[in-house]
């Protein structure tokens, strides 16, 4: 089944968030989080769904939604209200909210530094697990008054989880179940070309985006916006290239690919990013470790009192946690998931879990023409059992 959005003369320009949600008739709130460190961080809220008895009620229980690397809070909402999860949620009767990590198109914002500095952009996926994640949760529980909620993340968003269950141990108490979805720590086995091309220079990569002040990779704009609309319509030839590239970041696989909505897809992502979080995968390809940035000789020596990065420290994480994978995902590698389930010694493993369809790729969990009946009926099945 295929969801058409709105065309994009419905809205005289293109839909922002907010707008895609409203123009389906659903409840739309935006709500800023401040970090601790000073980045301004949005995320969207449906409080409520369309569905018979999903309407607005108090202390309806929340899923928390956190996406990937160079995505935003669209990827959960930009196929529609037949398969995308956040509305098949809201329609269940949850209270859901979509974050935005720093630097992204919704969270380029801090209390003092211009977002066009270098300072700016000196973070990773470890900053996003320490800061903006558990900065985003306390500000659901002091809205909501809910002490603890459903976390899913898709990829990146499985990344700093992690981090933030490991490093700020506290937080597996605020977890009903955390939900992986295309779950990223270990890299050794990753198909992906891009971080196999970038990971044999990663040092110099790192050294020159710094000399030459490239902080920010793949930035949104207007342009880059309406670029990736127009560029991957159905009636335009560069379609297949839009394909094409979705396909070499996460593998192939055509069939489930939604063409209808690709231009909608390819305008939201990229949403942008440190280019520091790309070197800090292509290191974890090259060390085998889940374990923080590494400096160099000397710069871990200064910031962590050794000469080789500190691994993250799986065995603090406790909360429920349910590990879902594909054979055909180009990043988060069948084998590599394995690895990461053998090192939760301490959490409540729920289960790991095969989307049933050989072909599915890591981008699939978004997106996939079938993936309501293929993953997101399960995951809505698990936070209704734990509910």
């Amino acid at each position: 089944v295929t969801c058409a959005l709105p065309t994009k003369d419905a809205f005289n320009r293109f839909p922002s968030v907010t707008e895609m949600i409203e123009s389906y008739g659903y409840p739309v709130e935006s709500h800023v989080a401040q970090t601790a460190d000073g980045y301004l961080l949005t995320m969207h809220r449906i409080p409520y769904g369309l569905a018979h008895g999903a309407g607005p009620a108090p202390n309806k229980p929340v899923v928390f939604l956190q996406h990937g690397l160079l995505s935003s809070s669209a990827d959960w909402v930009v196929i529609g209200p037949e398969s995308a999860l956040a509305y098949m949620l809201a329609d269940r009767g949850y209270d859901v909210w979509m974050g935005n990590y720093r630097g992204n198109t919704w969270s380029r914002n801090h209390t003092h530094i211009n977002p066009d500095h270098r300072s700016f952009w000196t973070f990773t996926w470890h900053e996003m697990g320490i800061h903006d994640i558990p900065a985003m949760i306390d500000y659901v529980t002091r809205t909501t008054g809910q002490q603890r909620m459903h976390y899913v993340g898709h990829s990146q968003g499985t990344t700093s989880m992690f981090i933030m269950l490991s490093e700020r141990p506290e937080y597996n108490d605020r977890i009903i179940l955390a939900q992986a979805l295309a779950p990223v720590a270990f890299m050794s086995n990753l198909r992906s070309p891009f971080i196999r091309a970038l990971s044999p220079h990663v040092n110099a990569v790192d050294m020159w985006t710094s000399l030459l002040g490239m902080h920010e990779f793949l930035p949104s704009d207007s342009m880059m916006q309406m670029g990736g609309y127009l560029l991957c319509r159905d009636e335009s030839w560069f379609q297949e290239v839009c394909a094409n590239a979705l396909f070499l970041i996460g593998g192939f696989n055509s069939e489930q690919l939604n063409r209808t909505q690709l231009p909608l897809i390819m305008a939201n992502a990229p949403a942008g990013s440190s280019s520091q979080q790309l070197v800090h995968y292509a290191q974890l390809y090259n060390s085998g470790h889940f374990r923080q940035f590494d400096h160099g000789l000397i710069g871990n020596w200064q910031q962590y009192g050794s000469f080789t990065p500190p691994d993250y420290p799986l065995d603090r994480i406790t909360a429920p946690i349910a590990l879902h994978y594909s054979d055909n995902d180009w990043l988060a590698a069948v084998s590599d998931v394995q690895h990461l389930r053998s090192q939760l010694t301490n959490a409540e493993i729920v289960g790991l879990f095969r989307v049933p369809l050989a072909a599915f790729n890591h981008l699939d969990f978004l997106w996939a023409i079938d993936v309501a009946p293929l993953l997101n009926l399960r995951v809505i099945s698990f936070i209704d059992r734990y509910n």
